[in-house]
């Protein structure tokens, strides 16, 4: 079946924040490289540790020769030009890195914050796992090339969605336009930011085994949108792909509510109870943006293991919508028992064990 788009990325995917429907997927659980794209998280674990209390914006760092030497002026890679054994507050490093993709900024960071890189890459990792990154492992805080480093597009899209939900105090620095450092002025290399579509940022990476990448986001016409592409040729097919791509997304669909808060959104079977469905619903109104032009391929299914075993509380998480626009599974929303169900009697638990080894004895022959 056709894509509703079409993209030279070999990697894509992109969400829309409010109600986390996937507008589009090519590859995106297809491991590459991060490039500078890793610093979204290096950026993550310095938001938590200030949020935590456990830095401040004002904290001065060290800036060691190793720091100078791998990302600084003498690197030859993305730079502020921080001064060997200066100190350097947190805040500017945070712009360094965010503006500028500062290599040295970085490492000054890790190594203030953790010791070293490896043992600051270690964290990286921890924290992508405790906020839904599944396929991701950081080896550096530079994301400079490293054995064994890898992200995906799906976990590069969740870690951005997470910066703006959590941190909105700081990812506004992902719209900063500029940085001076050491008295020299950097521009942000991210081309979203100068074609005038609501961009907020986020970074722009290369590496030769993947080529040019970008996570992206626009906040536009009460809408806002995370897109992550790899695999381009260029800076400039970079910046077009990722535009057309932000722009269809924003223009292409429109919201739909699916349910009402507290509305039934369907039933399922139970095993052994007083009953034999129970009704589920969502813990609030489900709504999903779906295409304009090809509404028809919107589809949706509640998804369970069951039949249910009784006895069911109200409120307990029996099944999952799932919702797919063409190919593409573009949401899914927890559901939950709508009522209680208690224990049947013997004859009716005697009949649904029954019929379900009878079921399980079909499905088994007929697959």
């Amino acid at each position: 079946m056709a894509q509703l788009f079409e993209t030279r990325a070999k990697q894509a995917f992109l969400v829309e924040a409010e109600t986390g429907t996937v507008l589009f997927s090519k590859n995106p659980d297809e491991r590459i490289p991060p490039a500078s794209l890793a610093k979204l998280m290096t950026m993550e674990v310095v938001f938590n540790a200030i949020k935590s209390g456990r830095l401040s914006l004002s904290d001065a760092f060290y800036v060691s020769e190793h720091a100078w030497r791998t990302g600084g002026a003498v690197s030859g890679t993305s730079t502020m030009f921080a001064e060997i054994k200066s100190s350097v507050p947190l805040e500017a490093l945070i712009q360094g890195v965010i503006v500028q993709s500062a290599n040295d900024g970085c490492i000054i960071i890790a190594e203030g914050m953790a010791g070293s890189e490896e043992n600051f890459a270690q964290l990286m990792t921890e924290r992508a796992r405790k906020i839904g990154l599944t396929d991701s492992v950081f080896v550096n805080a530079t994301g400079l090339p490293a054995e064994g480093q890898h992200v995906t597009m799906r976990d590069l899209v969740t870690l951005a969605i997470h910066l703006q939900k959590e941190y909105p105090e700081f990812y506004k620095y992902y719209a900063q336009e500029a940085f001076t450092w050491n008295k020299i002025l950097q521009r942000n290399r991210n081309p979203l930011l100068r074609m005038n579509i609501g961009a907020e940022g986020l970074k722009t990476g290369y590496t030769e085994a993947s080529g040019y990448a970008i996570v992206g986001a626009v906040n536009r016409n009460g809408r806002r949108l995370f897109a992550a592409m790899s695999g381009l040729s260029s800076e400039s097919e970079r910046a077009e792909e990722a535009r057309k791509l932000l722009d269809w997304g924003i223009r292409a669909f429109e919201k739909i509510e699916l349910f009402k808060a507290g509305e039934t959104v369907g039933r399922v079977s139970v095993f052994g109870g007083d009953k034999a469905e129970l009704a589920v619903r969502a813990d609030g109104p489900i709504a999903i943006f779906r295409p304009i032009t090809n509404a028809d391929r919107l589809r949706a299914r509640i998804v369970y293991q069951g039949p249910v075993p009784a006895p069911v509380e109200e409120g307990t998480q029996v099944a999952t919508l799932k919702v797919w626009i063409g190919d593409t599974l573009s949401q899914e929303t927890p559901l939950y028992a709508a009522e209680s169900v208690k224990e049947g009697g013997l004859p009716d638990r005697a009949l649904d064990a029954m019929g379900e080894l009878l079921i399980g004895w079909l499905r088994k022959y007929r697959s």
